[in-house]
């Protein structure tokens, strides 16, 4: 599953809560670890994504605010890597066609792997530009209790 950085899955939401109205709520269960852990992700990519939009970027700052990012999003639960990549190229040719000597940081110039984890348990989440928006998904789940994440 693939998610915007607004949650916009081209779901219609009133039809959703139209369906939620009638919804039998004892068919509901306590969300699976995996499912909590991906859960998390998402939180971590609302807070990197929201926090830092709109951010004043150049060239010459694109690498502080980069570690910035990734040192912020760190220090939330269960998150044991951040990797940030600023697509500098295309910051570059955006500073070329304006005015200024720096844009306003959008996910067209963002790459992000955000990798949580709980115990034994990894979820590894991405977010780059396909066709032109960012899109953000799961990309692994690995239960280390179940296989040995090194190979041996």
């Amino acid at each position: 599953m693939r998610f915007g950085p607004c949650g916009g899955s081209g779901v219609d939401r009133n039809a959703l809560a139209d369906g939620l109205r009638g919804w039998d709520m004892s068919d509901q269960r306590t969300p699976s670890a995996a499912e909590s852990l991906c859960f998390e992700a998402g939180i971590k990519f609302g807070t990197l994504y929201h926090q830092f939009a709109g951010t004043p970027i150049s060239p010459a700052s694109a690498r502080s605010l980069a570690i910035a990012m990734e040192q912020a999003i760190e220090n939330q639960p269960h998150c044991r890597a951040v990797t940030v990549e600023i697509r500098e190229a295309e910051l570059e040719r955006a500073i070329a066609d304006g005015a200024a000597d720096y844009v306003e940081l959008t996910g067209r110039f963002l790459e992000v792997e955000i990798v949580v984890e709980d115990g034994d348990l990894e979820v590894v989440t991405r977010m780059e530009m396909e066709d032109g928006y960012p899109l953000m998904q799961v990309d692994a789940i690995r239960d280390g209790s179940a296989d040995d994440r090194d190979g041996r």
